[in-house]
């Protein structure tokens, strides 16, 4: 390695990371406790360190310079100087090359090797306060300079809320699989943007496309040298740059190209992000960026003790997000997604840790209105995960407005309902009505409730039918990783089964399931290959699947399934009944009309004795057009094992006709009020108002 030579000029402390300029690259870096800064020059491949470039500038915590003739394409890193004490949270060593957090490109992968860690590994419980001196860069990652550009060259759908329908995939898990799409193309963005994928959205009625973390992830060396993988990607290693495998031949331009496709087809994309924590573990973990940056910055310590990390997320670490310039680089790396690769919202994955003061959650915390003012972020569709693993972290409604929220309580209630589980009416028709007992107050509307069955985490709809237990030895955890309250139920027999009885339930429970999602209020989030009959053979917890596990077949497709949910899709963008774009008050309209009514299986309104039966699984409820010109519904649900006789209820135009049974019995039929039906046991029926 050289040591300095080139002509360093002062630069500026803004924008952070690499920027190209007319004459060169700035570089800025912050760290408010360091002592010196060094940054790092690579060979195009990252292999050899070529120089050190001594930062001298120091400008409100931030380390910065000028380097002329450096351009697009330079490999580098930093090295940082300072304090190795970790009784007062200072966690600096020279020795270890870091990670630039705003790195917008990475070359090279982690090769885990103990120098990585700013510590001796191995040396017992306080082998963290010892320094380490290995040189960890031959193991490290390094950022390539990029220009900024934007990227992207459609405009954003902006589809409306109460029209959003969320597909919830993963860049590899949904493609890898599709027999349609080259093998060379399968895993990256570019698969997402290819023919067969967008028409496949298309046909599902999708107006979203969810994808699981695209942010640089680590594979945890646990999971590598169990020869597994961490799949799902929530282990951060830089905000800023996509995970490398998802990169096809096209490089970074592949991202904007496409989400250009799906734009075209009228498909937004939303990114699930984490924010809350990274991939560098606790006190025993690597040093890669971070923490070698600032950790008393970055991190929430613990107070009294800030050797040791404040564990809110379960994962070893939370991000300070209270810390001006940690908000600022979250702040920072949601504006990119959004303006460069053209993304249209995020999922905040354990947004409750964002949240977090010493005393506790706060609603109106800084990071929260600093996205809610944003001239970009405040016109993205901004969901947040709505809990975390530390003191009163279920905070499920308590998130501002301008912000809506996956809806765990949704999930959990419709899945003991249609199982069977007594003295839910009440608490079914609130989620079914998209919570308002929630989301009801600071003016907040019925899209605040982002409803699901089924998401990432947890069973597929089809394992949610088919087990009634976790099934996660692959995971190498003894099957101790993972849900067990599922609320599932195999009728009958564990996993798979011929027994066509057994296969035709189940089929009607995937299809009373889906129903329910996509005629409740608020807005339904279907996961990847649900609409297909996809199995993970009963594990519910394929975070290091990397697999045909996790992955979905799309040689199992279900075409009658794929069909109904098309239906469903069709029929909730039709009828403006089923998207309201205010909550569900009972109230009459100016035609008299009240926009819900509930009703007891005889066709009398549902007194209070009738909404707390303990043994009562039936209920119909009737919904007003929010539009003019459209049609009432009359939605009957009968979640008993047996038939039930249904009295229409009185009110509308009198004249109904079946347009969805999900016992496909009474479709196209059509009855008068007062007149009786039968309703197979677990069935849902859809009836239409005709004149």
């Amino acid at each position: 390695m050289q040591q300095q030579v080139r002509r360093v000029e002062a630069g500026a402390p803004y924008p952070f990371g690499a920027t190209v300029t007319q004459r060169g690259t700035n570089f800025a870096l912050f760290s408010d406790n360091a002592e010196g800064v060094e940054l790092c020059l690579f060979d195009g491949a990252g292999g050899t360190e070529q120089e050190r470039v001594a930062v001298t500038e120091c400008t409100d915590g931030v380390w910065h310079c000028h380097l002329p003739g450096i351009g697009r394409g330079q490999v580098y890193g930093w090295r940082v100087h300072g304090p190795w004490a970790p009784e007062a949270g200072h966690r600096f060593n020279p020795a270890k090359l870091l990670l630039d957090p705003y790195a917008r490109k990475l070359v090279g992968e982690i090769k885990w090797d103990d120098a990585l860690h700013g510590y001796p590994v191995g040396g017992g419980d306080d082998a963290d306060l010892s320094m380490d001196e290995r040189d960890s860069a031959p193991f490290m990652p390094k950022a390539r300079v990029v220009t900024t550009l934007p990227l992207t060259a459609t405009t954003a759908p902006r589809n409306f809320w109460p029209r959003t329908v969320i597909y919830e995939g993963h860049v590899r898990g949904l493609t890898m699989r599709h027999p349609l799409i080259p093998d060379d193309m399968r895993g990256t963005f570019a698969a997402l943007g290819s023919q067969p994928m967008v028409e496949h959205l298309q046909r599902l009625g999708v107006t979203a496309l969810e994808l699981l973390p695209v942010h640089a992830f680590t594979q945890d060396r646990n999971l590598v040298e169990k020869g597994l993988a961490n799949y799902w990607g929530y282990n951060t290693l830089n905000f800023f740059a996509p995970e490398p495998r998802y990169l096809g031949n096209g490089g970074l331009e592949e991202i904007a190209a496409a989400v250009d496709c799906l734009h075209q087809a009228g498909i937004e994309v939303i990114l699930d992000v984490v924010y809350n924590h990274t991939c560098e573990g606790n006190h025993l973990g690597p040093t890669l960026s971070w923490r070698g940056i600032d950790n008393a910055s970055y991190y929430h310590l613990m107070p009294g003790e800030p050797r040791f990390y404040d564990n809110l997320t379960g994962t070893g670490n939370a991000l300070n997000t209270s810390h001006p310039r940690v908000m600022q680089m979250v702040m920072d790396s949601l504006r990119l997604w959004a303006t460069v690769y053209g993304v249209d919202g995020f999922r905040f994955d354990l947004a409750t840790t964002l949240g977090r003061r010493p005393e506790g959650f706060d609603p109106g915390h800084p990071l929260f209105l600093a996205m809610r003012q944003d001239p970009v972020l405040g016109r993205c569709k901004l969901i947040m995960e709505p809990w975390d693993v530390g003191p009163g972290g279920y905070q499920l409604g308590n998130f501002p407005a301008g912000f809506s929220e996956w809806n765990g309580d949704y999930r959990d209630v419709v899945r003991d309902f249609w199982v069977g589980s007594d003295g839910l009416l009440p608490s079914f028709a609130s989620r079914f009505a998209a919570s308002s007992d929630l989301f009801g107050e600071g003016r907040r509307r019925p899209w605040s409730s982002v409803n699901f069955i089924t998401a990432h985490d947890g069973f597929t709809l089809q394992d949610l039918v088919s087990y009634d237990h976790k099934h996660n030895e692959a995971n190498g955890e003894d099957n101790r990783d993972g849900h067990d309250d599922n609320k599932s139920w195999n009728f009958g027999v564990e996993g798979e089964t011929d027994d066509p009885e057994i296969l035709e339930a189940r089929a009607r429970q995937k299809r009373n399931l889906l129903a329910t999602l996509f005629l409740s209020q608020g807005v339904p989030m279907l996961l990847a290959g649900d609409e297909m009959g996809n199995s993970q053979g009963g594990n519910n917890n394929t975070y290091c699947q990397d697999n045909e596990i996790g992955w979905v077949d799309w040689d199992r497709q279900d075409e009658a399934l794929t069909e109904f949910v098309a239906r469903l899709a069709e029929l909730r963008k039709k009828r403006s009944a089923l998207s309201r774009p205010a909550f569900l008050t009972g109230v009459r309209n100016e035609r008299g009309v009240p926009d819900v009514a509930w009703f007891a299986v005889n066709g009398a309104r549902m007194t209070e004795e009738e909404w707390n039966k303990p043994h009562a699984k039936c209920l119909v409820v009737r919904l007003a057009p929010a539009r003019q010109g459209d049609v009432s519904l009359l939605i009957m649900l009968n979640a008993a094992q047996h038939g039930v006789d249904f009295t229409i209820p009185p009110g509308g135009s009198g004249k109904w006709e079946a347009v969805l049974d999900t016992a496909a019995q009474l479709e196209g039929e059509r009855r008068d009020m007062g007149e009786t039906v039968i309703a197979e046991g677990r069935s849902l029926i859809v009836w239409e108002a005709r004149a």
